[in-house]
């Protein structure tokens, strides 16, 4: 038996759940973005304990490496790393925006449609990417200051789902209502993250330790203190 250990900390919402290979056994989630640090260490024990298993009965460690929140990244990664060269096990890491891909498509189950997810980055940019029901990338992971037209070159064959905490944005500038744009509900749930962990443990798609690097899309910004 595979027992997988996965993380979520690049969003509001964060997600620590164990797996005994596509089982999901239990999961613990946090809704205040503030706390993921002092959640995960305690999140992770507990599920451990409760599940009468040893650190060192884990077979892989899965993360969210981005993009979304920078201290989000920081803290799964590190985490995620730590217990992958303590555990001497392998380290699977997820874009959050093919995890949320996922996710919607899981919870549409439209296999003809293009998935949009939108990552919140501040004014009227978005991390953000366009993928088809395969989760072939149509547009790959991008940081995008939006206008009404941002999307005017996909096919108009397929609905289009936008979906996450940046899509309000784009939503706000549609002034054609007869667009075949939807603006689904969708978050990444456990049960997503479960599978999605899954599939790349399956095919051994596991990063190497000392050059795994978080998905950043684009460079940290904070003004200069003075």
């Amino acid at each position: 038996m595979n027992y997988l250990l996965n993380i979520h900390t690049t969003s509001e919402k964060a997600i620590v759940n164990l797996c005994a290979e596509d089982k999901l056994l239990e999961t613990s989630v946090h809704n205040n973005s503030k706390e993921h640090a002092s959640f995960l260490h305690t999140a992770i024990h507990h599920i451990l304990q409760h599940n009468d298993l040893l650190p060192t009965q884990l077979n892989a460690v899965g993360v969210t490496g981005g993009p979304g929140s920078y201290t989000g990244i920081r803290i799964g990664l590190a985490t995620a790393k730590g217990l992958c060269f303590a555990l001497k096990i392998p380290l699977l890491i997820f874009n959050t925006l093919e995890l949320m891909a996922f996710s919607a498509i899981e919870n549409t189950g439209d296999k003809n449609a293009w998935y949009c997810p939108m990552i919140d980055a501040r004014r009227m940019e978005v991390f953000t990417a366009v993928y088809d029901a395969q989760l072939n990338a149509v547009m790959e992971p991008s940081a995008m200051v939006l206008e009404e037209n941002s999307f005017t070159g996909l096919p108009a064959t397929k609905p289009v789902y936008f979906f996450g905490n940046g899509a309000e944005k784009f939503k706000s500038l549609i002034k054609n209502q007869s667009s075949p744009y939807s603006f689904p509900d969708v978050n990444v749930t456990s049960d997503a993250l479960a599978s999605f962990s899954w599939n790349k443990f399956k095919k051994n798609q596991f990063e190497n330790l000392m050059t795994a690097k978080p998905v950043y899309i684009k460079e940290f910004y904070t003004p200069a203190k003075k």
